[in-house]
This record gives structure tokens, sequence and C-alpha cells, in this order.
């Protein structure tokens, strides 16, 4: 398992223009993310996870851009370019503006979610 990866040796995925490059690093999976703005993942993808929300942890940096963030419990946090953050279980995400992140999130309970979130999308 590498200690360290270049984001132009990953291989991009992509949600419409959302772009996605990432690898596991130990129990951990960082990804290089790109969403234009008002880029926000439909709520029904998340339909059966806890919540019907997003109950992945997440730490990262955003490189650029804004991002909101609404969490179940109706609080919404805004993050900013040049801000390291947390986001805690139980949350949807919007692009606000064209962004870039650096993110980290637990392998196993990351993998789980992008189950759901893929039968939701019907594949």
């Amino acid at each position: 398992m590498p200690i360290s990866v270049r984001k132009g040796d990953l291989p991009v995925e992509t949600m419409g223009d959302y772009e996605s490059r990432s690898s596991e690093l130990e129990e951990f999976t960082v990804s290089f993310e790109s969403t234009p703005a008002g880029f926000a993942p439909p709520r029904e993808l998340f339909k059966g996870l806890p919540g019907d929300a997003c109950p992945c942890p997440h730490w990262g940096y955003l490189v650029k851009g804004e991002h909101r963030i609404t969490f179940v419990d109706g609080t919404v946090e805004t993050i900013r370019a040049g801000e390291a953050y947390y986001i805690r279980p139980g949350h949807w995400f919007e692009s606000v503006t064209d962004s870039e992140a650096i993110e980290f999130s637990p392998s196993g309970e990351l993998q789980r979610t992008v189950e759901v979130v893929q039968r939701n999308m019907g594949g």
C-alpha cells in the first residue's frame, strides 16, 4: 500500500461536471475533487443511509472555492478556500462556487456509502 499518491497519476471518475481522483492510503481514502458551482448530489441518492444523508465523516482542505454543508439537524456550515475542515456524519454537500478540495475519508465507511448511492443511481 503506498504512503503517498500524486493527483495526476490517479484515474478520473466523473458525475456530470464533478471530477474525483482517489486512492486508498491505509484505512483512509484520499480524494482530489473538482466540483462546479451549483453541484449538489441529489438527496434521494442517500436514501436508505442513516438520516437519508451521508454517514461518512470527511477531513480535508478546500484549495479553491466555497462549499455549503447542511446537516440532518438543520445546521448549515460554509467552508471557504484556504480552510481545513472536518465534516461530521449526517450531511449533504453543495459546491457554491467552482471548487477544488483534497479530502480524506475512512475507506470502509466511504465504500458502504458509495454502494448505497450507486444502487440508488441504478448502477
